[in-house]
C-alpha cells in the first residue's frame, strides 16, 4: 500500500524552511478567502452557498460538489445551488469540460437549475449561461459549447455592470476562451483590465487573485499578475490550488525557489486533505504540483531531487476520477524532463512507451525518445519516433481542444526531424524543420497543464546552429529563448558557450556568471558546470 505520508520524509532535505514557518491551516476547507455573493435562497443556504464559492474560486472541486449540495439541502428551491453544481462539474475551464456520466450529471443539474425559474434576472442571466455550456453536449464539442458560455456572459455582464461575481466570471470566460496563437494576449488583457480594479476593492476575494493570474500566465505578461501571485496563497491557505497557481508566475519570471516552495505548499496541503479524508493516496492536483516544483529543481541543477521526486510521483496513487489528463500528462513530463534538461539523450531514447495514452500524452514520450535518439545517433529509432508523432499529430485532431494539440504534436514532429535531418547529414533540412518547430512555437501558448515545454523548440533550433558552427545565430536564437523563458539553465548555458565561440568574451561571462550562480546550490555534477568554471578562468 502507497501511503501520502511517505513523501514528507522523501523532501525533508529539499524542503525551504521558511515553509513550515507560514502558519497555513491546510487540509481544512474553511480558509478560503473572502467572497461575498448574494442569492434568493433563505439565509441558511445563503451562508451555504457562499462557503461553496469559495472552494469553487480556487478550483476545489472535491469539496466543492458537497458544498453545492448541501445548499440544496438548506433551500431545495434555491436555482443556484444547481448553478452551482453544475459549474463545480465543469471543473477546471482550461482542462476540456467533463465526459461521459459526469457531462451527464452536469446537465442534469442545469437543467434543474432552469426548471426551478431563479427570482432575479441577474441569478437567471447566470443560469442561462451556464445552461449553455451543457446544451447540446451530444453534439457540440465543450470548445464550442465554452465560447457560447463566453458570449452569453458577456451579456449577463453587460445587464449587470456592478455586479461583482458577474465581473469575475465573464472575465474569466474570456481568459478560457483565448485562443493560444494570439500573441496579443487581447482576451487576456480585456479580462485583467476587468480584475484589476475589482482585486483593489476586494483583496481577499480568492477568485480575483486566482484569475489575475490566468489572465498573466504568458511572458509578456507575467510581470503584471506577480502581486496577485504573491497574495493568492495567503489569502486562500486552505485550498491546494491557491498554493500551486502562484507558481505559474514564479516559473514565467524564472523565479525557481519561489516556483519551488509553492508547489510544496501545495503538495502539503493536498497530502493533508487526502489524510483528512482517510485516503491512501494523492488527488490529481497533486501530480501537477510536483512536474511544477521537478521543473524548478531541475533549472537550479538539483538533479538528485528531481529525481526522487519524479519517481516517487510515478508510484503515487491517484484516488479521484477527475483530471485523468492532467495526472497523464505530468507523470510522462517528469521522467521526459529529467532526461532533457539534463542532455542525458540515451536516457531519453529509452523511456517506456506508455501502453494508453491519449496522441497528446503519448507525444510527450515520442518526442523525449526521438530527441534522445537522434542525439545519441540511433537514427533508425529517431526516424521510427517521428513516423509515430506524424501519427499522433493527425489523431490529436480529433481529441479535447483537437486544433491546439494537434498544433502542439506537429511542432515536436518537426523538432525530431529536424535532429534526424542533421544525423544523416542533410544540414539544410535540420535546419529548416528546427526553425519551422521555433516559429510556430512562438506563436502558440503553453498549456497550463504544463510548467513549460518538454523542451523548447527555439531552444533546439540553437543547439543545433551550435553544432553547424553557427555560433553567432546560435546565440541570438538562446537569447530569444531566455526572454519566453527566462532563467533556464539550457538557455542560459547556451547562451553563454555561443557567445564564447562567437568572439565575445564579455557577454559569455555575464551569462556564465548567470548559469553558475543558479546552479550554486545544485549537485555540481553537470558537464557543463565544469565547462563553465572552466570558461571563467
Amino acid at each position: 500500500m502507497i501511503r501520502h505520508y511517505r513523501f514528507a520524509a522523501l523532501l525533508a532535505v529539499a524542503a525551504v524552511p521558511s515553509l513550515y514557518a507560514q502558519g497555513h491551516d491546510h487540509g481544512r476547507p474553511d480558509q478560503l478567502g473572502r467572497v461575498t455573493f448574494p442569492v434568493s435562497c433563505n439565509a441558511e443556504a445563503q451562508k451555504r452557498f457562499e462557503h461553496a464559492m469559495g472552494l469553487l474560486h480556487s478550483f476545489w472541486w472535491e469539496q466543492g460538489d458537497g458544498a453545492f449540495r448541501a445548499v440544496a439541502a438548506a433551500d431545495s428551491t434555491c436555482a443556484m445551488a444547481y448553478w452551482g453544481t453544475a459549474m463545480n462539474a465543469w471543473g477546471n475551464p482550461f482542462g476540456g469540460g467533463p465526459s461521459g456520466p459526469a457531462l451527464a450529471a452536469a446537465a442534469q443539474a442545469t437543467e434543474r437549475a432552469v426548471a426551478l425559474s431563479a427570482k432575479t434576472p441577474r441569478e437567471r442571466g447566470f443560469i442561462s449561461a451556464v445552461a449553455t455550456l451543457y446544451r447540446n453536449h451530444g453534439t457540440l464539442s465543450n470548445v464550442q459549447r465554452l465560447r457560447a458560455y463566453s458570449d452569453t456572459m458577456a451579456r449577463v455582464y453587460r445587464d449587470n455592470p456592478g455586479d461583482v461575481e458577474v465581473a469575475i466570471y465573464y472575465a474569466l470566460s474570456l481568459v478560457a476562451t483565448a485562443p493560444a496563437t494570439d500573441t496579443t494576449f487581447a482576451r487576456q488583457k480585456q479580462a485583467a483590465a476587468i480584475l484589476n480594479p475589482l482585486f483593489q476593492r476586494f483583496p481577499q476575494h480568492p477568485g480575483l487573485a486566482h484569475y489575475i493570474i490566468h489572465a498573466n500566465d504568458s511572458p509578456r505578461l507575467a510581470s503584471l499578475g506577480l502581486d496577485a501571485a504573491r497574495r493568492y496563497a495567503q489569502i486562500a491557505p486552505s485550498a491546494p490550488h491557491a498554493q500551486h497557481m502562484p507558481s505559474h508566475i514564479f516559473i514565467r519570471l524564472g523565479l525557481w525557489e519561489d516556483d519551488i516552495a509553492s508547489n510544496q505548499r501545495a503538495y502539503d496541503a493536498g497530502v493533508a486533505y487526502a489524510k483528512a479524508q482517510g485516503l491512501e493516496g494523492v488527488y490529481y492536483h497533486e501530480f501537477h504540483a510536483l512536474d511544477y516544483m521537478v521543473y524548478g529543481y531541475l533549472q537550479l541543477g538539483r538533479d538528485a531531487d528531481a529525481r526522487r521526486i519524479a519517481a516517487f510521483a510515478d508510484s503515487l496513487n491517484q484516488v479521484d476520477a477527475q483530471g485523468p489528463f492532467i495526472t497523464s500528462y505530468n507523470r510522462l513530463a517528469l521522467a521526459a524532463r529529467v532526461a532533457l534538461e539534463r542532455n542525458d539523450w540515451p536516457a531519453a531514447a529509452k523511456l517506456p512507451i506508455p501502453n494508453a495514452a491519449p496522441a497528446t500524452l503519448g507525444a510527450v514520450t515520442r518526442f523525449a525518445r526521438g530527441i534522445g535518439a537522434a542525439r545519441s545517433g540511433d537514427t533508425a529509432q529517431a526516424r521510427a519516433e517521428a513516423a509515430a508523432l506524424t501519427e499522433l499529430e493527425a489523431a490529436a485532431v480529433s481529441g479535447p481542444q483537437g486544433a491546439y494539440w494537434s498544433r502542439v504534436v506537429g511542432i515536436k514532429r518537426r523538432a525530431v526531424e529536424a535532429w534526424v535531418a542533421f544525423a544523416t547529414r542533410d544540414t539544410a533540412a535540420a535546419l529548416r524543420l528546427a526553425k519551422e518547430a521555433a516559429d510556430i512555437e512562438d506563436q502558440t501558448e503553453k498549456h497550463p497543464v504544463t510548467p513549460g515545454e518538454i523542451l523548447p523548440a527555439r531552444e533546439l533550433y540553437a543547439d543545433l546552429l551550435i553544432e553547424v558552427g553557427r555560433a553567432a545565430d546560435a546565440r541570438a536564437a538562446y537569447e530569444a529563448s531566455l526572454l519566453r523563458e527566462p532563467n533556464r539553465a539550457r538557455s542560459l548555458y547556451g547562451a553563454a558557450r555561443s557567445a564564447e565561440l562567437a568572439g565575445d568574451r564579455a557577454g559569455a561571462r555575464k551569462r556564465y556568471d548567470a548559469f553558475l550562480a543558479q546552479m550554486k546550490t545544485g549537485d555540481g555534477d553537470r558537464v557543463e558546470i565544469a565547462r563553465a568554471r572552466e570558461a571563467m578562468r
